[in-house]
């Protein structure tokens, strides 16, 4: 998302792009390159008529390190969706001067209703068009595809599920899990260790994990998602292609959901270790694989916020709307599976209810709605 405001900025303020640095991950620590996952030629190529981009910093600059580093040549005051007159009156100005200047932090720094169509049309152009992964990429991710539809012998459909539940990721929600006393103790540490400032002394955690629970806004445990994906009817025989890191907890955590769908796989048990060894080297590599087979699965399961889901289920609605693409009310699902007294029958009915308006289907807009999950309007209406 923000290689595509970083274009739609550079094309606000005509001025030339240099080559996106992709932000290290805070959970992963990965160091992935631009080109390393996505096809630069192409990028540049599709977007010629747009915005002029160079592969790198010209030559006659020669400190590239002050670049980031210097408060000389980094502009740090950008406001949250701030609008392209912004860009205009405060960016380009420092720009003429100092002939190249970096952007940073950029996350969320381009808003939607306050700039002009063309732009988030622009934006929309890049994302599902410019925006290209290697060709080694594709193919794996295609040989994936057709490996995940031929598992009975005879063409099958198959789910894709984003499973959330990664120690970073369990870590930095702040959520309370079920598990031993061992492990919400090396929990706390972990989260002590990673985020010292929001754990404090820890006191505060318990009811604020509660409320956090009752809003939806905890991942859902690999069991969790087992007892939903039933609830919605999905039967034992259900071929599951599983998109996610080394979940926490490890096979243990997993059983529930592993029991009650038996043919539930990842990417590293449709391949031989030497296919993947290749993917390896970047964390970003291996998500690219697991994007792709999410994004051409006949139905996606997304079981926690974030950007993969979000480009995910836009993306799907982008291609026609076609393919189910699931997005939980988890609270819907902490109130119901947290009641003693419900009933199956009852719990059934409630899923199924709710999860009607839940799939992928055209949303109606609202004043700086997010383009990356509903692309409808600025992306694909001609009018």
């Amino acid at each position: 998302m923000q290689i595509c405001n970083a274009v739609a900025v550079a094309k606000i303020m005509n001025a030339t792009l240099i080559l996106p640095v992709l932000k290290q991950d805070q959970i992963w620590k990965d160091q992935t390159k631009f080109e390393d996952i996505f096809d630069v030629d192409h990028f540049i190529d599709y977007l010629k008529d747009d915005v002029r981009i160079v592969r790198d910093i010209p030559e006659w600059f020669t400190d590239k390190s002050e670049l980031f580093t210097s408060i000389r040549r980094t502009v740090k005051n950008i406001p949250k969706y701030a609008p392209a007159q912004f860009y205009i009156d405060n960016v380009l100005p420092r720009i003429k001067e100092k002939k190249i200047m970096a952007l940073k932090p950029f996350v969320d720094r381009l808003g939607y209703d306050n700039v002009p169509p063309e732009i988030n049309k622009l934006r929309c152009k890049v994302n599902y068009h410019a925006l290209q992964f290697l060709p080694e990429i594709e193919q794996m991710a295609d040989r994936l595809v057709s490996r995940m539809r031929n598992r009975t012998g005879t063409t099958n459909p198959f789910m894709a599920l984003h499973l959330r539940f990664e120690k970073g990721m369990v870590g930095l929600s702040f959520c309370d899990f079920v598990g031993t006393r061992l492990e919400k103790s090396l929990m706390a540490a972990y989260r002590l260790k990673e985020w010292p400032r929001r754990f404090k002394d820890g006191s505060h955690l318990w009811p604020l994990a509660l409320q956090k629970r009752k809003e939806g806004r905890c991942p859902l445990e690999p069991g969790e998602v087992a007892v939903m994906l039933r609830g919605m009817g999905y039967p034992k025989e259900t071929q599951i292609y599983v998109a996610s890191g080394q979940v926490y907890g490890g096979q243990n955590r997993m059983a529930p959901l592993r029991n009650m769908f038996p043919n539930l796989v990842t990417k590293e048990e449709l391949t031989t270790k030497e296919e993947l060894d290749g993917f390896r080297k970047h964390v970003t590599s291996l998500a690219a694989l697991d994007f792709l087979v999410c994004l051409k699965s006949d139905v996606f399961v997304m079981t926690h916020g974030g950007n993969f889901a979000k480009l995910i289920i836009g993306a799907r609605r982008y291609m026609g709307h076609r393919q189910k693409s699931i997005k939980p009310d988890k609270g819907l699902l902490s109130k119901s599976l947290g009641d003693p007294y419900m009933g199956w029958a009852t719990f059934v009915e409630d899923v199924v209810v709710t999860h009607q308006t839940r799939t992928g289907l055209p949303e109606e807009t609202f004043p700086n709605y997010d383009i990356w999950e509903n692309p409808l309007t600025p992306c694909m209406c001609r009018a």
